[in-house]
């Protein structure tokens, strides 16, 4: 009994520091234009106005504290229409997490409303597909390193690896020339207007009304081919619902400084 209330008492230590913590800290970015993968009605380029973007995905112990302050996200009560029956399904429990889901990995299985939901209680959003491309299209050295092929095929390479095995922790990778870690190589991420990235803009009033609700971006194809990393990102964004859930995706938040 003392052995199990020792164990306890160090699960709760890492609970009670994201509850005290509020979260992964905040890098500022200051925005730019910006030439996305993706073509926007004929733009060359999209501005992208300086925001705040957490400095690593939201973990396990960090979800677990909102879930605890914000008990209607529990996967035993949460609404079915906000996320299918697979969300949290690592965790031990309903709010406990075990030997499946380690605090400080990244969090998964969770749906968008359910990672939209913990931004705004942390006062913040859910990044838009153009934030968190500019952000990712940084590395340790250079804001932009989209041209380079030696870092391509690094990021390839990340994406070919099978993710079958436990996620590493957070915040393990070398932040990038903004200060970011873990774009690349950890976990997939939720982001605004997920839905909207391969939508045409003739269809965007009839059809799937799912896909109008979230219509954001407005993307029409790709425009640099070579960017296949880009490419898997959008497709697999693409081809889901707000309530979807899967083991290797997560989130991180934004926010517009001064709001």
């Amino acid at each position: 009994m003392r052995l199990k209330a020792a164990s306890a008492l160090l699960f709760a230590l890492p609970v009670a520091a994201a509850l005290a913590a509020g979260g992964a800290a905040w890098v500022k970015l200051p925005g730019a234009s910006f030439r996305s993968a993706l073509k926007y009605e004929d733009a060359p380029t999209v501005k992208v106005a300086p925001f705040e973007l957490q400095k690593r995905p939201v973990t396990n112990a960090e979800f677990l504290a909102f879930v605890q302050e914000h008990p209607q996200w529990r996967r035993d009560k949460v609404a079915r229409v906000l996320a299918e029956p697979r969300y949290l399904q690592h965790w031990a429990g309903p709010a406990a997490l075990g030997a499946k889901a380690q605090a400080q990995q990244p969090v998964v299985n969770v749906s968008w409303f359910a990672a939209q939901a913990y931004c705004e209680a942390q006062d913040a959003r859910l990044p838009t597909w153009s934030e968190w491309e500019y952000a990712a299209a940084a590395d340790e050295t250079r804001r932009d390193a989209r041209k380079d092929p030696a870092w391509r095929e690094r990021i390839l390479g990340w994406y070919s690896r099978p993710s079958s095995g436990p996620l590493p922790r957070a915040g393990l990778q070398v932040p990038n020339a903004y200060g970011v870690q873990d774009v690349h190589g950890l976990v997939w991420e939720w982001t605004d207007d997920f839905s909207s990235l391969l939508v045409d803009p003739e269809s965007r009033n009839q059809g799937d009304p799912d896909k109008s609700k979230f219509c954001g971006a407005g993307a029409l194809s790709m425009d640099d081919r070579d960017n296949y990393a880009v490419l898997m990102r959008v497709a697999m964004l693409s081809s889901l619902q707000a309530r979807d859930t899967t083991p290797n995706l997560g989130f991180r938040c934004a926010r517009t400084p001064g709001k």
